[in-house]
């Protein structure tokens, strides 16, 4: 991750308004704590990883209450099920999100320092990874992303600042306050290490993507349209922002593939309709349309998903996920052969993930050596590009960039600073 500027000159001109005095304020306690997490050492930082878990399950019905206000006020408010989903938490997912917490904290960390080489001159080089000290996340309005980023954030030994969609917010602060902060405090680490943005509106994640001098590194994950806006502004700004922008999983069926599981992965590939990595974009060979395309179909009407059918009145990857009211769709288009295949799955949608659903192996090997994605899977489901399932981690996001750097989930081994270290030659 390369170094950032710490220049105060966009967020010294930016007009002051409530809520960007109320980001800075929460940025500025953040930054006063950031010393404390680093301080107080692995042991401890996991200690307090297991006690939030234990305080997930303790808690779990104060924890529902609020998040039950939430989803009330956005159900009012016309919210789309798929959007709803996302908000809603439920005991399994409060389970799950313990569990996570655990299983990070039981995770060896890779070593701060290893050595390099040794110059000709005698002198030995070291890299070593350093906390960036303050590092931001802007998010949906996802309630279980507020424990997962913040646990990761603290796992890289900084302190974090947290932006949620409004809708979301009575369950972030609930959590906040009811479950992170006593975990950190009951282990000798200030509580202000996770500061949460009060304020809700777009406002907030603007002024956040603005103050280097304080948050040089901001996650932002949502719609493309919003992170591709966030990300300007944090570079002009002189703010290291890793976006997780556009999503959606692409399904290409061979000619070869096995009917049964073409339709198992269709059904896998749905079960939510309002996250990133579901099946977006159905690609079926020519030559086994006439085979493969009635069962496909079958496998989406009995999921309530309606296919779109060429001609589109819409680009190809058009991501349902984020089409508030219409999420039960899925675009069904033809190819030629695996490399088409994968070529259009690159051109047409973020790169996010790909599966091949196949018999032939050549077939497969073709289509997985010529997508050039982010995950590329052969007879599974794009479901599985996630930090906990792939890597046995939570994830601050998904990162889909098409240059060196974090890509794919991104995990608290990527939040960290390299530093070189030269020491004198060994005595």
């Amino acid at each position: 991750m390369n170094a950032v500027s710490t220049s105060t000159t966009a967020s010294a001109e930016r007009p002051h308004s409530p809520e960007f005095d109320a980001v800075r304020a929460a940025a500025e306690r953040a930054a006063a704590a950031a010393p404390g997490v680093r301080a107080a050492g692995g042991a401890a930082i996991d200690a307090a990883l297991r006690t939030a878990a234990g305080l997930l399950r303790d808690r779990a019905p104060r924890l529902l209450a609020a998040n039950a206000d939430d989803v009330a006020a956005a159900e009012a408010g016309g919210m789309a099920p798929g959007l709803l989903d996302r908000l809603r938490l439920t005991p399994e997912r409060l389970t799950d999100m313990a569990t996570q917490l655990e299983v990070l904290a039981a995770t060896p960390e890779p070593p701060v320092q290893r050595e390099v080489r040794t110059l000709p001159s005698g002198e030995r080089v070291f890299e070593r990874r350093i906390p960036v000290g303050v590092i931001g996340a802007v998010f949906e309005a996802r309630p279980n992303v507020t424990v997962d980023v913040a646990s990761q954030v603290l796992k890289a030994r900084s302190a974090a600042v947290l932006r949620t969609g409004s809708a979301a917010l009575g369950s972030a602060q609930a959590l906040v306050e009811q479950v992170i902060a006593p975990a950190l405090r009951g282990h000798g680490i200030p509580a202000a290490a996770v500061a949460l943005v009060p304020t809700p509106g777009h406002a907030g994640a603007e002024a956040l993507v603005a103050l280097p001098d304080l948050v040089p590194l901001v996650v932002v994950r949502g719609s493309g349209e919003v992170t591709r806006k966030l990300s300007a502004l944090g570079a002009t700004a002189g703010t290291r922002v890793l976006a997780h922008a556009d999503g959606g999983g692409v399904l290409y069926l061979d000619a070869s593939a096995d009917p049964d599981l073409a339709a198992r992965l269709i059904v896998e590939g749905t079960d939510r309709l309002g996250v990133c990595n579901r099946l977006n974009l159905l690609l079926i060979d020519r030559p086994g349309y006439e085979r493969l395309w009635p069962i496909a179909e079958r496998a989406l009407v009995e999921r309530g998903i309606t296919p779109s059918l060429p001609p589109h009145g819409h680009r190809l990857g058009h991501e349902w996920a984020l089409d508030s009211g219409s999420e039960a769709h899925v675009t069904v288009a033809t190819v030629d052969g695996p490399a088409e295949a994968a070529a259009t799955a690159a051109r047409e949608t973020s790169g996010l993930a790909a599966t091949v659903c196949a018999t032939d192996e050549a077939a497969a090997t073709a289509f997985v050596d010529a997508y050039t994605g982010t995950g590329v899977f052969w007879n599974t489901t794009t479901r599985l590009l996630d930090g906990y399932k792939l890597l046995g981690l939570p994830e601050t996001g998904i990162n889909v960039d098409r240059t060196p750097g974090p890509r794919g989930p991104v995990t608290y081994v990527d939040l960290a600073l390299r530093q070189f270290v030269v020491l004198p030659p060994a005595s």
